[in-house]
C-alpha cells in the first residue's frame, strides 16, 4: 500500500494511504487518511475489511498503536468502515466518530470495545492533540447522513465521495489537468449524488472556508486553484442522473 505525507506543519501532519496494487480486481480503490498531532492520531474512513492488514502495517510506520485514539467514518459504506471489527479488537479505549443516523447499521461490522460517538446533523468539533477538527455536514452527498472533515489550520477538507474519481491503472496523486480530470468524475457524481439542493448547499458552505487542499476518498487530490475549479464545476453539474447508456 502506498503512503505519503501530504501536509506537515509545526503542530500536526496528514498522511494519505491508498493505491494498493494487491487489492482484488473487483474491489474499488480507496484513499484513507490519518492526522497526527502530538501523541494522538485519528484515522479517517479507515477502509474495508480487506484493507485492514496493509493499512495497519502502513500506519505503524508513522505512529505507535497507542497513539491511535480515534476513528472517523463519514458514512456507513463498507469501503469506508467494514474493517471496524478488526479495529475493535486492536485499539484500546478507541472512539469512533460517525453520523448518529448510521450507528445501528455500522455496529453490524462488529463493535464491542470501541465507543461510538454520534455526530449530530449540525456537525461538531473535536480536539486532536493541539489542533481542532470540524466535522462538517455533507448530507445526501451521497449518504443521507454524511460528514466531511475540515482542518482550519492546515486548510484541508477531507471530502469523502465528493470529488471522487474512478480511474484505471496508475495515476498521479494530485490533479494536474482539471479539464481532463472532469471526465473521470462526471458519471460518478451524476449517479451517486442524489440531490441538487444538497449539492448547492454544500458548495455554498465550503465557499466560506479557506481550503488549500481537498482530499477525496477515491481518486486524486485537489490542490490550490483546482479546489475552486472543482467547486465551480460541481455547482453547475446536474446530478441525480442515472447513466442510461
Amino acid at each position: 500500500m502506498h503512503s505519503e505525507i501530504i501536509y506537515e506543519g509545526p503542530t500536526h501532519k496528514w498522511i494519505m494511504f491508498g493505491r494498493d496494487p494487491d487489492r482484488p480486481d473487483q474491489i474499488i480503490d480507496t484513499n484513507q487518511y490519518m492526522i497526527v498531532s502530538g501523541d494522538e492520531a485519528i484515522v479517517l474512513d479507515p477502509g474495508g475489511v480487506e484493507l485492514f492488514a496493509p493499512m495497519l502495517s502502513s500506519i505503524l510506520k508513522y505512529v505507535e498503536l497507542e497513539q491511535i485514539k480515534f476513528l472517523f467514518a463519514s458514512h456507513q459504506d463498507p469501503d469506508i468502515i467494514s474493517s471496524l471489527g478488526f479495529w475493535d479488537k486492536t485499539l484500546v479505549n478507541g472512539k469512533l466518530y460517525s453520523p448518529w443516523l448510521w450507528e445501528g447499521f455500522i455496529r453490524h461490522f462488529g463493535m464491542e470495545n470501541i465507543e461510538y460517538v454520534p455526530i449530530p446533523d449540525s456537525g461538531s468539533v473535536i480536539q486532536l492533540g493541539s489542533i481542532s477538527l470540524n466535522f462538517t455536514p455533507a448530507h445526501y452527498l451521497h449518504s443521507s447522513g454524511n460528514f466531511n472533515v475540515y482542518d482550519p489550520q492546515a486548510k484541508i477538507l477531507m471530502s469523502g465521495d465528493i470529488g471522487a474519481a474512478l480511474e484505471e491503472g496508475e495515476c498521479p496523486l494530485y490533479v494536474q489537468d482539471f479539464d481532463k480530470h472532469k471526465a473521470s468524475m462526471k458519471l460518478f457524481h451524476q449517479r451517486w449524488m442524489p440531490s441538487n439542493q444538497a449539492k448547492n448547499d454544500w458548495c455554498k458552505r465550503v465557499r466560506g472556508m479557506e481550503i488549500d487542499m481537498m482530499v477525496p476518498q477515491h481518486g486524486r487530490i485537489f490542490k490550490g486553484d483546482h479546489v475552486n475549479d472543482f467547486i465551480n464545476w460541481f455547482e453547475t453539474l446536474e446530478v441525480a442522473i442515472a447513466n442510461k447508456g
